[in-house]
Protein backbone atom coordinates (compact mmCIF):
# COMPACT_ATOMS: atom_id res chain seq x y z
CA UNK A 1 0.00 0.00 0.00
CA UNK A 2 1.60 3.06 -1.14
CA UNK A 3 0.51 6.28 0.59
CA UNK A 4 -0.69 9.45 -1.73
CA UNK A 5 -1.08 12.97 -1.22
CA UNK A 6 -4.64 13.72 -0.61
CA UNK A 7 -6.74 16.88 -1.18
CA UNK A 8 -7.76 18.04 2.82
CA UNK A 9 -10.96 20.06 1.54
CA UNK A 10 -11.95 16.91 -0.21
CA UNK A 11 -11.28 14.22 2.71
CA UNK A 12 -13.49 16.37 5.09
CA UNK A 13 -16.55 16.06 2.89
CA UNK A 14 -15.83 12.49 1.37
CA UNK A 15 -15.19 9.05 2.02
CA UNK A 16 -11.60 8.18 2.38
CA UNK A 17 -10.66 6.86 -1.18
CA UNK A 18 -8.66 3.39 -1.98
CA UNK A 19 -7.33 2.53 -5.63
CA UNK A 20 -6.97 -0.85 -5.86
CA UNK A 21 -5.14 -2.13 -8.55
CA UNK A 22 -6.69 -5.43 -8.79
CA UNK A 23 -9.76 -6.99 -8.21
CA UNK A 24 -12.06 -5.83 -5.04
CA UNK A 25 -13.53 -8.77 -3.79
CA UNK A 26 -16.85 -8.65 -1.67
CA UNK A 27 -16.77 -11.93 0.59
CA UNK A 28 -14.51 -13.67 3.00
CA UNK A 29 -15.96 -17.49 2.77
CA UNK A 30 -14.51 -19.45 1.16
CA UNK A 31 -15.33 -18.64 -2.34
CA UNK A 32 -13.85 -14.91 -1.55
CA UNK A 33 -11.26 -16.97 -0.21
CA UNK A 34 -10.71 -19.16 -3.54
CA UNK A 35 -10.53 -16.07 -5.58
CA UNK A 36 -8.15 -14.93 -3.76
CA UNK A 37 -5.66 -17.59 -3.59
CA UNK A 38 -6.05 -18.24 -7.44
CA UNK A 39 -5.33 -14.36 -8.11
CA UNK A 40 -2.35 -14.65 -6.12
CA UNK A 41 -1.10 -17.30 -7.70
CA UNK A 42 -1.46 -15.20 -11.16
CA UNK A 43 0.58 -12.48 -9.11
CA UNK A 44 -2.30 -9.89 -9.60
CA UNK A 45 -3.02 -7.97 -6.20
CA UNK A 46 -6.83 -7.61 -4.58
CA UNK A 47 -8.67 -6.27 -1.86
CA UNK A 48 -10.92 -8.57 0.11
CA UNK A 49 -13.95 -6.87 2.05
CA UNK A 50 -15.31 -8.94 4.50
CA UNK A 51 -18.37 -7.35 6.78
CA UNK A 52 -17.57 -9.94 10.23
CA UNK A 53 -14.45 -10.05 12.16
CA UNK A 54 -13.40 -13.30 10.63
CA UNK A 55 -13.21 -15.46 7.51
CA UNK A 56 -15.89 -17.75 6.57
CA UNK A 57 -17.99 -16.57 9.30
CA UNK A 58 -21.23 -18.41 8.45
CA UNK A 59 -18.78 -21.70 9.38
CA UNK A 60 -17.20 -20.02 12.48
CA UNK A 61 -21.12 -17.81 13.70
CA UNK A 62 -23.85 -19.70 11.98
CA UNK A 63 -23.50 -23.55 12.33
CA UNK A 64 -24.41 -25.77 14.76
CA UNK A 65 -22.02 -28.03 16.56
CA UNK A 66 -22.64 -31.62 15.16
CA UNK A 67 -22.25 -30.37 11.22
CA UNK A 68 -20.17 -32.01 9.02
CA UNK A 69 -19.58 -31.97 5.07
CA UNK A 70 -22.25 -33.56 3.67
CA UNK A 71 -20.02 -34.47 0.88
CA UNK A 72 -16.68 -36.41 0.70
CA UNK A 73 -13.77 -34.01 1.55
CA UNK A 74 -12.79 -34.27 -2.27
CA UNK A 75 -15.60 -33.11 -3.56
CA UNK A 76 -15.29 -29.77 -0.64
CA UNK A 77 -11.28 -28.72 -1.23
CA UNK A 78 -10.47 -25.27 -2.33
CA UNK A 79 -8.23 -24.78 -5.63
CA UNK A 80 -4.43 -25.43 -4.65
CA UNK A 81 -4.74 -27.43 -1.72
CA UNK A 82 -6.30 -30.83 -0.83
CA UNK A 83 -7.39 -31.58 3.21
CA UNK A 84 -4.95 -32.73 5.08
CA UNK A 85 -4.72 -36.50 4.72
CA UNK A 86 -5.39 -37.66 7.98
CA UNK A 87 -8.82 -35.43 8.38
CA UNK A 88 -11.90 -38.50 7.85
CA UNK A 89 -14.31 -38.61 4.69
CA UNK A 90 -16.85 -36.43 6.38
CA UNK A 91 -14.50 -33.38 7.97
CA UNK A 92 -16.11 -31.83 10.85
CA UNK A 93 -17.02 -28.22 10.70
CA UNK A 94 -14.24 -27.21 13.14
CA UNK A 95 -11.83 -29.18 10.85
CA UNK A 96 -13.37 -27.39 7.63
CA UNK A 97 -12.70 -24.15 9.38
CA UNK A 98 -8.92 -24.76 10.54
CA UNK A 99 -8.93 -25.54 6.48
CA UNK A 100 -9.93 -22.60 5.47
CA UNK A 101 -7.93 -20.64 7.92
CA UNK A 102 -4.33 -22.29 7.29
CA UNK A 103 -5.87 -21.83 3.21
CA UNK A 104 -6.04 -18.29 3.92
CA UNK A 105 -2.60 -18.30 5.89
CA UNK A 106 -0.84 -20.08 3.31
CA UNK A 107 -1.96 -17.62 0.22
CA UNK A 108 -1.41 -14.81 2.64
CA UNK A 109 -5.09 -13.57 1.86
CA UNK A 110 -5.55 -10.76 4.80
CA UNK A 111 -9.10 -9.39 4.45
CA UNK A 112 -10.18 -5.86 5.77
CA UNK A 113 -12.44 -6.94 8.41
CA UNK A 114 -15.37 -5.17 9.67
CA UNK A 115 -15.99 -3.67 6.27
CA UNK A 116 -19.58 -3.52 5.36
CA UNK A 117 -20.30 -2.92 1.67
CA UNK A 118 -23.20 -0.57 1.70
CA UNK A 119 -23.22 0.31 -2.67
CA UNK A 120 -21.18 -0.80 -5.37
CA UNK A 121 -21.93 0.35 -8.89
CA UNK A 122 -20.31 0.95 -11.96
CA UNK A 123 -19.48 4.44 -12.91
CA UNK A 124 -19.46 4.72 -16.76
CA UNK A 125 -17.61 7.74 -17.03
CA UNK A 126 -14.47 6.50 -15.25
CA UNK A 127 -14.60 2.85 -16.52
CA UNK A 128 -14.51 2.14 -12.86
CA UNK A 129 -16.27 0.51 -9.88
CA UNK A 130 -16.69 2.31 -6.64
CA UNK A 131 -17.55 0.63 -3.73
CA UNK A 132 -18.46 2.43 -0.65
CA UNK A 133 -17.87 0.70 2.62
CA UNK A 134 -18.24 1.47 6.52
CA UNK A 135 -16.72 -0.10 9.62
CA UNK A 136 -16.36 1.01 13.37
CA UNK A 137 -13.02 1.70 13.22
CA UNK A 138 -11.88 3.17 10.12
CA UNK A 139 -15.73 4.78 9.42
CA UNK A 140 -16.52 5.43 5.86
CA UNK A 141 -14.11 4.30 2.69
CA UNK A 142 -14.42 4.42 -0.75
CA UNK A 143 -12.76 1.81 -3.12
CA UNK A 144 -11.92 2.35 -6.65
CA UNK A 145 -11.00 -0.30 -8.88
CA UNK A 146 -11.90 -1.77 -12.73
CA UNK A 147 -12.87 -5.30 -11.26
CA UNK A 148 -15.46 -6.35 -8.81
CA UNK A 149 -16.07 -9.95 -7.37
CA UNK A 150 -18.76 -10.46 -6.13
CA UNK A 151 -18.20 -13.19 -3.38
CA UNK A 152 -20.76 -13.31 -0.77
CA UNK A 153 -22.51 -16.27 -1.51
CA UNK A 154 -26.27 -17.90 -1.54
CA UNK A 155 -26.66 -17.98 2.42
CA UNK A 156 -25.67 -13.97 3.48
CA UNK A 157 -28.97 -13.73 4.98
CA UNK A 158 -31.18 -15.84 7.13
CA UNK A 159 -34.87 -16.01 5.15
CA UNK A 160 -38.12 -16.37 8.21
CA UNK A 161 -41.44 -16.90 6.25
CA UNK A 162 -44.12 -14.81 7.62
CA UNK A 163 -46.34 -17.37 9.37
CA UNK A 164 -49.46 -15.65 11.16
CA UNK A 165 -49.37 -15.54 14.60
CA UNK A 166 -45.31 -16.36 15.81
CA UNK A 167 -44.78 -13.23 16.54
CA UNK A 168 -47.27 -13.80 19.58
CA UNK A 169 -45.77 -17.25 20.14
CA UNK A 170 -44.60 -17.64 23.73
CA UNK A 171 -42.03 -19.75 23.52
CA UNK A 172 -38.17 -19.42 22.00
CA UNK A 173 -38.17 -18.79 17.96
CA UNK A 174 -34.40 -19.41 16.79
CA UNK A 175 -33.50 -19.59 13.36
CA UNK A 176 -31.13 -22.59 12.23
CA UNK A 177 -28.28 -19.90 12.13
CA UNK A 178 -28.46 -19.31 16.30
CA UNK A 179 -29.10 -23.03 16.77
CA UNK A 180 -25.57 -24.90 18.63
CA UNK A 181 -27.01 -27.84 20.64
CA UNK A 182 -29.96 -29.93 21.34
CA UNK A 183 -29.06 -29.66 25.24
CA UNK A 184 -30.70 -26.67 25.56
CA UNK A 185 -33.85 -28.24 24.61
CA UNK A 186 -34.22 -31.45 26.90
CA UNK A 187 -37.20 -32.91 27.15
CA UNK A 188 -39.02 -29.45 25.01
CA UNK A 189 -41.76 -30.36 22.07
CA UNK A 190 -39.82 -28.44 19.64
CA UNK A 191 -40.84 -27.58 15.89
CA UNK A 192 -39.02 -27.61 13.43
CA UNK A 193 -40.07 -26.19 10.33
CA UNK A 194 -37.94 -26.77 6.97
CA UNK A 195 -37.19 -30.22 5.95
CA UNK A 196 -33.60 -29.69 4.00
CA UNK A 197 -30.62 -31.34 5.04
CA UNK A 198 -30.65 -28.56 8.19
CA UNK A 199 -33.93 -29.50 9.01
CA UNK A 200 -32.97 -33.04 9.49
CA UNK A 201 -29.92 -33.13 11.31
CA UNK A 202 -30.77 -30.40 14.03
CA UNK A 203 -34.62 -32.98 13.91
CA UNK A 204 -31.74 -35.39 14.43
CA UNK A 205 -29.96 -33.30 16.92
CA UNK A 206 -33.16 -32.98 19.44
CA UNK A 207 -33.56 -36.40 19.23
CA UNK A 208 -30.30 -37.44 20.33
CA UNK A 209 -30.66 -34.66 23.31
CA UNK A 210 -33.71 -35.93 24.29
CA UNK A 211 -36.01 -33.38 22.76
CA UNK A 212 -38.93 -34.17 21.09
CA UNK A 213 -39.16 -32.81 17.65
CA UNK A 214 -41.84 -32.34 15.26
CA UNK A 215 -40.54 -31.58 12.00
CA UNK A 216 -42.81 -29.55 9.23
CA UNK A 217 -42.79 -31.31 5.93
CA UNK A 218 -44.63 -28.85 3.47
CA UNK A 219 -43.40 -29.90 0.10
CA UNK A 220 -42.23 -32.93 -1.87
CA UNK A 221 -38.57 -33.77 -1.02
CA UNK A 222 -36.22 -36.13 -2.32
CA UNK A 223 -34.47 -37.81 0.45
CA UNK A 224 -31.36 -39.67 -0.70
CA UNK A 225 -28.77 -42.05 1.50
CA UNK A 226 -25.50 -40.38 2.07
CA UNK A 227 -24.03 -43.43 1.10
CA UNK A 228 -24.27 -46.45 -0.90
CA UNK A 229 -22.08 -49.65 -0.59
CA UNK A 230 -19.96 -47.73 1.53
CA UNK A 231 -19.55 -45.55 -1.45
CA UNK A 232 -21.14 -41.75 -1.67
CA UNK A 233 -24.45 -40.89 -2.99
CA UNK A 234 -22.90 -37.93 -4.75
CA UNK A 235 -19.43 -39.62 -5.95
CA UNK A 236 -21.28 -42.63 -7.44
CA UNK A 237 -24.08 -39.92 -9.35
CA UNK A 238 -20.55 -37.80 -10.27
CA UNK A 239 -19.60 -41.33 -11.84
CA UNK A 240 -22.77 -42.94 -13.42
CA UNK A 241 -23.55 -39.28 -15.34
CA UNK A 242 -19.96 -39.84 -16.90
CA UNK A 243 -21.73 -42.78 -18.70
CA UNK A 244 -25.36 -42.14 -18.71
CA UNK A 245 -28.01 -39.61 -19.03
CA UNK A 246 -29.35 -37.51 -16.42
CA UNK A 247 -32.55 -38.60 -16.43
CA UNK A 248 -31.57 -42.47 -16.52
CA UNK A 249 -29.23 -41.66 -13.10
CA UNK A 250 -31.95 -40.34 -11.86
CA UNK A 251 -33.79 -43.39 -11.81
CA UNK A 252 -30.65 -45.18 -10.59
CA UNK A 253 -30.86 -42.68 -7.55
CA UNK A 254 -34.95 -42.91 -6.49
CA UNK A 255 -34.41 -46.81 -6.67
CA UNK A 256 -31.50 -46.87 -4.41
CA UNK A 257 -33.46 -44.30 -1.67
CA UNK A 258 -36.35 -46.57 -2.18
CA UNK A 259 -33.95 -50.01 -1.65
CA UNK A 260 -32.07 -48.08 1.20
CA UNK A 261 -34.35 -45.67 2.86
CA UNK A 262 -37.89 -47.57 1.49
CA UNK A 263 -41.05 -45.99 0.88
CA UNK A 264 -40.91 -43.01 2.73
CA UNK A 265 -44.88 -41.47 1.70
CA UNK A 266 -46.21 -43.51 5.20
CA UNK A 267 -44.08 -41.60 7.24
CA UNK A 268 -45.66 -38.03 5.62
CA UNK A 269 -42.34 -37.54 2.64
CA UNK A 270 -43.15 -37.21 -0.76
CA UNK A 271 -41.01 -37.90 -3.58
CA UNK A 272 -41.17 -35.11 -6.30
CA UNK A 273 -41.64 -36.19 -9.77
CA UNK A 274 -38.63 -34.67 -11.25
CA UNK A 275 -35.73 -36.58 -10.31
CA UNK A 276 -33.27 -35.15 -7.79
CA UNK A 277 -30.66 -34.55 -9.83
CA UNK A 278 -33.13 -33.14 -12.89
CA UNK A 279 -34.61 -30.76 -9.81
CA UNK A 280 -30.67 -29.66 -8.48
CA UNK A 281 -29.48 -28.65 -12.06
CA UNK A 282 -33.02 -27.03 -13.53
CA UNK A 283 -34.26 -25.42 -9.73
CA UNK A 284 -31.29 -25.85 -7.06
CA UNK A 285 -33.01 -27.89 -4.95
CA UNK A 286 -30.88 -30.18 -3.14
CA UNK A 287 -31.50 -33.22 -2.24
CA UNK A 288 -31.31 -34.91 1.62
CA UNK A 289 -28.50 -36.46 2.57
CA UNK A 290 -29.84 -38.86 5.33
CA UNK A 291 -27.29 -38.85 7.99
CA UNK A 292 -29.58 -40.65 10.85
CA UNK A 293 -32.58 -38.56 10.95
CA UNK A 294 -34.94 -41.50 8.89
CA UNK A 295 -34.85 -43.99 11.27
CA UNK A 296 -35.46 -41.72 14.34
CA UNK A 297 -38.68 -41.12 11.87
CA UNK A 298 -39.28 -44.68 11.44
CA UNK A 299 -38.82 -45.56 15.02
CA UNK A 300 -41.81 -42.58 15.80
CA UNK A 301 -38.86 -40.65 17.64
CA UNK A 302 -38.83 -37.76 15.06
CA UNK A 303 -42.87 -37.00 14.21
CA UNK A 304 -43.68 -35.29 10.28
CA UNK A 305 -46.05 -32.73 10.42
CA UNK A 306 -47.58 -30.93 7.33
CA UNK A 307 -47.46 -27.11 7.27
CA UNK A 308 -47.66 -24.53 9.52
CA UNK A 309 -51.22 -22.60 8.98
CA UNK A 310 -50.41 -20.33 12.19
CA UNK A 311 -49.34 -19.90 15.40
CA UNK A 312 -50.84 -19.46 19.04
CA UNK A 313 -49.40 -18.54 22.21
CA UNK A 314 -48.34 -22.12 22.73
CA UNK A 315 -49.02 -23.80 20.05
CA UNK A 316 -48.65 -24.33 16.04
CA UNK A 317 -52.35 -24.94 14.03
CA UNK A 318 -51.37 -27.04 11.20
CA UNK A 319 -52.85 -27.12 7.55
CA UNK A 320 -54.39 -30.50 8.57
CA UNK A 321 -56.42 -28.69 10.73
CA UNK A 322 -55.16 -30.26 13.75
CA UNK A 323 -52.76 -28.04 16.64
CA UNK A 324 -49.67 -29.31 18.30
CA UNK A 325 -48.52 -27.96 21.67
CA UNK A 326 -44.77 -26.83 21.51
CA UNK A 327 -42.67 -25.11 23.67
CA UNK A 328 -40.03 -23.91 20.82
CA UNK A 329 -39.39 -23.16 17.36
CA UNK A 330 -36.58 -23.86 15.11
CA UNK A 331 -36.81 -21.84 11.51
CA UNK A 332 -34.49 -24.29 9.60
CA UNK A 333 -35.75 -22.41 6.27
CA UNK A 334 -32.81 -21.10 5.00
CA UNK A 335 -30.69 -18.08 3.62
CA UNK A 336 -30.63 -16.09 0.56
CA UNK A 337 -27.95 -14.16 -1.30
CA UNK A 338 -28.04 -10.22 -0.39
CA UNK A 339 -26.32 -9.14 -3.54
CA UNK A 340 -29.55 -7.02 -4.14
CA UNK A 341 -29.18 -4.96 -1.49
CA UNK A 342 -26.05 -3.46 -2.37
CA UNK A 343 -24.99 -4.24 -5.78
CA UNK A 344 -26.15 -1.19 -8.01
CA UNK A 345 -26.50 -2.54 -11.78
CA UNK A 346 -28.48 -2.44 -14.44
CA UNK A 347 -27.21 -4.90 -16.73
CA UNK A 348 -28.95 -7.70 -15.71
CA UNK A 349 -26.52 -10.13 -14.88
CA UNK A 350 -27.75 -10.72 -11.44
CA UNK A 351 -31.55 -10.98 -10.98
CA UNK A 352 -34.04 -9.96 -8.01
CA UNK A 353 -33.58 -13.12 -6.36
CA UNK A 354 -29.15 -12.28 -5.78
CA UNK A 355 -28.40 -14.78 -8.50
CA UNK A 356 -26.97 -14.28 -12.26
CA UNK A 357 -29.09 -14.51 -14.42
CA UNK A 358 -26.89 -17.10 -16.73
CA UNK A 359 -27.00 -20.89 -15.42
CA UNK A 360 -23.18 -22.40 -14.66
CA UNK A 361 -21.14 -22.86 -15.80
CA UNK A 362 -21.43 -19.61 -17.68
CA UNK A 363 -22.15 -17.46 -14.77
CA UNK A 364 -19.28 -16.28 -13.48
CA UNK A 365 -18.45 -13.42 -15.43
CA UNK A 366 -20.88 -10.25 -16.38
CA UNK A 367 -20.02 -7.10 -18.26
CA UNK A 368 -17.58 -4.23 -17.13
CA UNK A 369 -14.84 -5.85 -14.93
CA UNK A 370 -17.70 -7.81 -12.82
CA UNK A 371 -17.52 -11.38 -12.24
CA UNK A 372 -19.67 -13.45 -9.36
CA UNK A 373 -18.58 -16.89 -7.07
CA UNK A 374 -20.12 -18.79 -5.04
CA UNK A 375 -23.93 -18.57 -6.90
CA UNK A 376 -23.80 -22.07 -9.02
CA UNK A 377 -25.97 -23.62 -6.08
CA UNK A 378 -23.31 -26.54 -6.88
CA UNK A 379 -21.59 -26.05 -3.44
CA UNK A 380 -18.00 -25.89 -2.81
CA UNK A 381 -16.64 -27.71 -5.84
CA UNK A 382 -18.84 -25.40 -8.46
CA UNK A 383 -17.37 -22.01 -6.56
CA UNK A 384 -13.93 -23.32 -6.94
CA UNK A 385 -14.25 -24.04 -10.40
CA UNK A 386 -15.76 -20.58 -11.21
CA UNK A 387 -12.83 -19.32 -9.12
CA UNK A 388 -10.04 -20.39 -11.15
CA UNK A 389 -12.29 -19.26 -14.57
CA UNK A 390 -11.99 -16.05 -12.53
CA UNK A 391 -8.41 -16.00 -11.80
CA UNK A 392 -7.06 -16.94 -15.10
CA UNK A 393 -9.77 -14.54 -16.84
CA UNK A 394 -8.56 -11.87 -14.62
CA UNK A 395 -4.20 -12.89 -14.79
CA UNK A 396 -4.80 -12.03 -18.25
CA UNK A 397 -6.72 -9.18 -18.11
CA UNK A 398 -4.88 -7.84 -15.53
CA UNK A 399 -1.13 -8.17 -17.43
CA UNK A 400 -2.71 -6.58 -20.08
CA UNK A 401 -4.09 -3.50 -18.02
CA UNK A 402 -1.37 -3.02 -15.64
CA UNK A 403 0.42 0.00 -16.89
CA UNK A 404 -3.02 2.34 -18.08
CA UNK A 405 -4.38 0.91 -14.41
CA UNK A 406 -1.34 2.64 -12.80
CA UNK A 407 -2.04 5.70 -14.58
CA UNK A 408 -5.34 5.61 -13.74
CA UNK A 409 -4.09 5.30 -10.44
CA UNK A 410 -1.69 8.57 -10.65
CA UNK A 411 -4.88 10.54 -11.68
CA UNK A 412 -6.63 9.67 -9.11
CA UNK A 413 -4.35 11.03 -5.96
CA UNK A 414 -6.02 13.87 -5.57
CA UNK A 415 -8.77 11.97 -3.92
CA UNK A 416 -7.36 8.38 -2.77
CA UNK A 417 -5.23 8.19 0.37
CA UNK A 418 -3.78 5.01 -0.42
CA UNK A 419 -3.01 3.14 -3.67
CA UNK A 420 -2.89 -0.93 -3.41
CA UNK A 421 -0.84 -2.35 -6.01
Amino acid sequence: MVLLPTDRMDSLFSPRCVWVNGPIIVGAGPSGLAVAASLREQGVPFVVLEREDCIASLWQKRTYDRLKLHLPKQFCELPRMPFPADYPEYPTRRQFIDYLENYAATFDVKPEFGSTVQSARYDETSGLWRVHSSSAGAGEMEYIGRWLVVATGENAENVVPDIPGLEGFAGKVTHVSDYKSGASYKGQSVLVVGCGNSGMEVSLDLCDHGALPSMVVRDAVHVLPREVCGRSTFELATMLMAWFPLWFVDKIMVFFSWLILGNLAGFGIRRPAIGPLTLKNKYGRTPVLDTGAMAKIRSGEITVVPGVARFTKNSAELTDGTALDIDAVVMATGYKSNVPQWLQTSDGFFGKDGYPTTAFPNGWKGQSGLYSVGFTRRGLSGASADAVRIAKDLGHVWREETKPTKRAAGACHRRCISVIF
